[in-house]
């Protein structure tokens, strides 16, 4: 393909996506890392792409690095437990002057419109303020964590307001208390407690590296919270992964709908995962993000969708709406973000104690996985619920898979009676059979 037929395709594409997320509401967090990167303009360009789609954003900003520059230049060391910060008198000043410099910094790069650049003509509204509520850590585990704290509340009515008014809200990882006193909060948590608060549909996790399961060193691509939870339980992230890992999982909790872990250092890292269908990131959510179903009445037509490209190729015999919504009943689907990417029916012949699995169909770019398996286990099962005893299938292409998945080519008189009188010669499928 040309590159202005990739590009093209690539915008049809993520057009359902940008249909979706217009008027949602993201929470996105990045450490102060990111700010010491070249490609901070490049995040900047995104963020700023995202509001001018009509999506609503909060930023969370971490501070780290610029905390530990100012300690450093004191001669003071940091001192940390259970990986955070205790932040005495003089680390809070340092708290206080990098949490200022970088909200600065941050309100500057988004305020850019310089001709020929993504931002050119663009004039963002960016409000920062006094949004989190906080309290003291404590002493846990017999150490003081002094100016160390943890949220207490978040002012969820004017964040919404400001939204609401098309205002991009600025948050720095500091809260306040009643009686006037600064507490140095984890970043994460403070994105987390706000995603939270405000109800947001997502929460976007930029992180220094890509979330990993550190037993295997396999990345992880999509979670549901119980499934986090085991693995944060086994200890199977680093420190600074678990941290983001806690932070997604406690949002998802707290309503909401989907938490993403990003690595920062992909070019585009928030269009890629927002914008595509499989994203590039881990996706934690409370339920699968690709399930394995009966079908619906809905599913029809992505059912059709589905399989009219191998009606076409003469693999699979041409089925109409009208009789896939008579016999809906007989479908499964495994269905991945909304689209349909499999499908296969169970026909009973109840009377001679058989079923036929029919419409076994996969998406062209979700095949392998496993996936054909699962639906075929998933047949099986059924069909035994259904007191069948052996399972066939009509195939005119699939034959070798059939045969390493424990079925055996039969004749024709092994078909039950109401089968052979709509078997179709012209296309002299192999008949293969499974006693379950």
């Amino acid at each position: 393909m040309t590159e202005p037929d990739t590009f093209v395709r690539w915008f049809r594409a993520s057009s359902p996506y940008i249909h979706a997320h217009r008027g949602k509401t993201f929470v996105v967090f990045f450490g102060g890392e990111a700010l010491l990167d070249e490609r901070f303009t490049g995040l900047i360009h995104d963020l700023a792409l995202l509001h001018g789609l009509g999506i609503r954003l909060v930023l969370v900003h971490g501070i780290r690095p610029q905390i530990e520059r100012r300690l450093e230049t004191l001669g003071i060391s940091s001192r940390y437990h259970r990986n955070l910060r205790i932040t005495d008198p003089r680390a809070l000043e340092c708290v206080k002057e990098a949490a200022g410099q970088v909200r600065v910094e941050i309100e500057a790069r988004l305020s850019m419109g310089i001709a020929d650049s993504p931002m050119a003509g663009l004039r963002l509204k960016v409000v920062s303020g006094n949004f989190v509520t906080a309290r003291p850590l404590g002493v846990i585990d017999g150490i003081d964590f002094e100016h160390t704290g943890e949220v207490r509340r978040v002012d969820r009515e004017n964040i919404q307001a400001l939204l609401a008014g098309e205002n991009l809200v600025l948050v720095s990882p500091l809260g306040y208390s009643p009686s006037g006193e600064t507490f140095n909060l984890g970043a994460e948590r403070v994105a987390m407690a706000i995603a939270g608060a405000i109800g947001a549909d997502k929460l976007l996790l930029l992180m220094e590296h890509d979330c990993i399961d550190a037993r295997i060193r396999s990345p992880i691509r999509q979670m549901t919270t119980a499934e986090a939870r085991d693995l944060l339980n086994w200890e199977a992230f680093t420190p600074e992964v678990a941290q983001h890992v806690e932070a997604a999982v406690e949002a998802v909790e707290h309503g909401v709908t989907r938490a993403h872990l990003l690595d920062r250092h992909v070019d585009g890292a928030l269009l890629l995962e927002l914008f595509s269908r499989d994203g590039i990131g881990t996706l934690i959510a409370a339920e699968p993000f690709e399930t394995l179903r009966g079908a619906r009445i809905e599913d029809i037509g992505g059912i059709l969708e589905l399989i009219e490209p191998l009606e076409r190729e003469g693999i699979l015999v041409k089925r109409s709406r009208e009789r896939i919504e008579m016999e809906i009943g007989d479908y499964w689907v495994i269905e991945r973000d909304g689209l349909i990417i499999g499908c296969a029916a169970l026909h009973a012949f109840p009377e001679a104690g058989m079923g036929e699995l029919a419409c076994l169909a996969l998406h062209p770019e979700y095949r392998g996985e496993d996936r054909g398996k699962r639906l075929l286990e998933a047949i099986e099962e059924k069909a035994r619920s259904l007191g069948l005893r052996r399972l066939f299938v009509l195939t005119t292409r699939t034959t070798h898979w059939f045969l390493e998945r424990g079925f055996r080519l039969v004749d024709f008189n092994e078909l039950p009676v109401e089968r052979k009188s709509c078997y179709n010669y012209k296309r002299n499928s192999k008949i293969l059979l499974k006693c379950l």
